[in-house]
């Protein structure tokens, strides 16, 4: 069964008219409230305050993928901007990730480039995370961050590594090699199984292994998942090998496990939230579920109980 719902979320997050007809539903916006921070930077810098407060730092993402003209990745560029400013103004405990094509990748690969290096270079050393998008995207990702934002920009880029594309374990090596610092997630896109494994227990088994090799010789990684084995095997390795709670971080999503975000956090361990926002929320919501198509139920049954209780 959630192997076929899996497919509909992700078949369905592509789907602009559905979009165009859920925004001005107030159950999906509520829905989306869950995983969302809000449309505007003042939503999510408020989401962001109150993590702080409970020494749990962010990643800001301004959502929104592939943009159709210069001018659109140009005001997705300037979002960007605003929000390092915003960050710095405030003294918020967060940093920020940005998509490629976003940045205009799919118009002008130069133009991307540009882009990037705007928001590299008003960031003034605070960290900038390259999202990984789809399969289509991965080498173009990783060949700009090795040859243009690296060389120039060093520990203050960062990229994203899918355990679920079979050639991940070769890019974690390479990403060592280079001292990168990586965010390692399951992967949330529809692929075929040409290039990923399409057996959730032959994704986690590689995600316990390229957690392991970043942990032992990586450069701070991201471990990013809300998978309680995971973490479970992710804290005895690190226990077993002598890697302290400075060398790494967990990293969860915004409304997801909210319990278990504090409970590491009051174990000592690093957490961060990735907080997205902005009205480009859908596609985002549907992958959220695709991924633990039991978060259907778990948001039902809140809203429900909100709804009850109201007078």
């Amino acid at each position: 069964m959630f192997p076929m719902l899996r497919s509909t979320l992700l078949w369905l997050s592509e789907r602009q008219s559905v979009f165009t007809f859920v925004k001005s539903n107030g159950l999906a916006r509520t829905f989306a409230s869950r995983f969302v921070a809000g449309e505007s930077l003042d939503d999510a810098v408020a989401a962001t305050r109150e993590l702080n407060a409970k020494d749990i730092p962010v990643s800001l993402d301004l959502l929104g993928e592939s943009v159709s003209n210069r001018d659109e990745a140009a005001a997705a560029r300037d979002e960007a901007i605003a929000i390092v400013r915003r960050i710095r103004a405030e003294r918020l405990q967060a940093n920020v990730s940005i998509k490629l094509t976003q940045m205009g990748m799919d118009i002008d690969e130069a133009l991307a480039v540009a882009n990037t290096r705007a928001i590299l270079g008003a960031a003034e050393g605070m960290f900038i995370r390259l999202d990984m998008e789809g399969s289509g995207y991965v080498e173009r990702t990783l060949r700009l961050f090795y040859d243009q934002f690296q060389p120039a920009y060093g520990e203050a880029v960062g990229v994203v590594i899918q355990t679920m594309l079979r050639r991940s374990a070769a890019d974690i090596e390479e990403l060592i090699r280079r001292n990168a610092r990586v965010r390692l997630v399951k992967g949330a896109y529809k692929e075929s199984a040409a290039i990923a494994f399409p057996d959730k227990r032959d994704v986690d088994t590689q995600y316990a292994a390229q957690a392991e090799r970043l942990l032992a010789d990586g450069n701070y990684a991201a471990i990013a998942t809300h998978d309680e084995r995971l973490i479970g095997h992710v804290i005895a390795y690190a226990r077993a090998h002598g890697i302290g709670a400075d060398r790494f971080e967990f990293q969860m999503l915004y409304g997801v496990r909210r319990d278990l975000q504090e409970q590491l956090r009051g174990e000592g361990w690093k957490m961060r939230v990735y907080v997205p926002f902005g009205t480009e929320w859908y596609p985002y919501l549907m992958r959220r579920l695709a991924e633990r198509p039991a978060n259907i139920a778990f948001i039902v049954g809140n809203v429900v109980k909100e709804r009850v209780r109201r007078p």
